[in-house]
């Protein structure tokens, strides 16, 4: 026997992604791995615009305040442990200062919301059933900020309540973007905190719910992340040290079989020149001001600009901006 694995072969979908198209990725820790991959493959994405989302019901919460451009106002916040910070976003967002933290939530929310309208595709990863509803106001919370345990409830959603909800959100979400595909991924990320028997119930409910909506709608797909870490790679080799999180072995392997799945040859052959010049300009010198590393960064430059002849809707604005601060020739 020579074969000791059981590898995901991924089936054609009927679309394919290239960098003329805008794709928004919001939902749990792992789309910030395969979003990060696309921001530095030179795609166009919008990544997590209110941080981190782990659940089904914040992610469309989430949602609906891009379609609504809702502005935030002091009364959405609210105030813990010396920093101000919203129930609907990451503590990335949180803030002492008041002004600062709504100036971040709604140039945020105004930028996505503006990506959302024209984007071609939209990644939902779905990271738990499990949500927090807040006691006071019976919201559901995309973050709990550390507040105190009594301070919310816990509960465990349904596959109905999760199709149920997006039954309802897709027609809007088409009335705002007529054009948009849907990609549902879930997160092989496991929430260890519910226990081994707790986290498969949640990834189950997950499961079942987002290939209801897969059967339900013709731009609605999903991509296997989940089944290529738990059935493809399948050993603590590919995670983190607290064998919980995916290592970067396999956010690579995965990523691997996203490009297959989703990129032509040609855009590929994009991917590599544009991972590149990235590469190059992750380079940091012993002295910045030498002759040798300035050319290297004229060379750099150079490499771009026959870049953007040939492929004029890629977008390396901030890869100049970073060139024009360190030349010093």
């Amino acid at each position: 026997m020579d074969q000791f694995r059981t590898e995901l072969i991924l089936k054609d979908f009927p679309f394919q992604i290239s960098h003329r198209d805008a794709s928004l990725f919001i939902g749990s820790c792992f789309t910030d791995h395969i979003g990060s991959k696309m921001q530095n493959a030179g795609f166009r994405t919008e990544l997590n615009p209110f941080g981190v989302v782990y659940n089904p019901s914040s992610v469309k919460k989430s949602l609906e305040i891009l379609i609504e451009n809702r502005d935030f106002t002091g009364e959405d916040l609210h105030f813990f442990n010396d920093r101000w910070f919203s129930f609907y976003h990451h503590s990335s967002f949180s803030s002492q200062d008041k002004k600062a933290c709504l100036h971040d939530i709604n140039s945020g929310i105004s930028r996505a919301s503006g990506f959302l309208k024209d984007a071609s595709f939209l990644f939902i990863t779905f990271g738990t059933a499990r949500v927090y509803k807040h006691k006071e106001s019976g919201e559901v919370v995309s973050n709990c900020h550390k507040l105190p345990a009594a301070t919310f409830s816990r509960e465990l959603l349904s596959v109905e309540e999760i199709v149920k909800d997006y039954d309802e959100f897709f027609i809007r979400l088409k009335q705002f973007n007529p054009n948009l595909k849907i990609i549902f991924t879930v997160s092989p990320v496991r929430h260890w905190k519910d226990g081994a028997i707790g986290n498969q119930l949640s990834k189950s409910v997950l499961l079942l719910a987002v290939h209801r909506l897969v059967e339900k709608y013709r731009d609605v797909h999903y991509f296997p992340s989940y089944e290529i870490m738990m059935d493809d790679l399948r050993d603590y080799r590919f995670y983190t040290d607290d064998m919980i999180h995916i290592s970067t072995v396999a956010v690579n392997y995965i990523w691997g079989k996203f490009k297959n799945a989703f990129f032509d040859q040609k855009t590929c052959e994009i991917i590599g020149k544009v991972e590149k010049i990235k590469k190059a300009l992750d380079h940091r010198p012993f002295d910045r001001k030498a002759k040798a590393h300035q050319l290297f960064l004229k060379n750099i430059r150079h490499d771009i600009e026959e870049m953007e002849k040939e492929f004029s809707f890629l977008d390396f604005r901030k890869e100049k901006e970073f060139l024009f601060k360190q030349s010093v020739l």
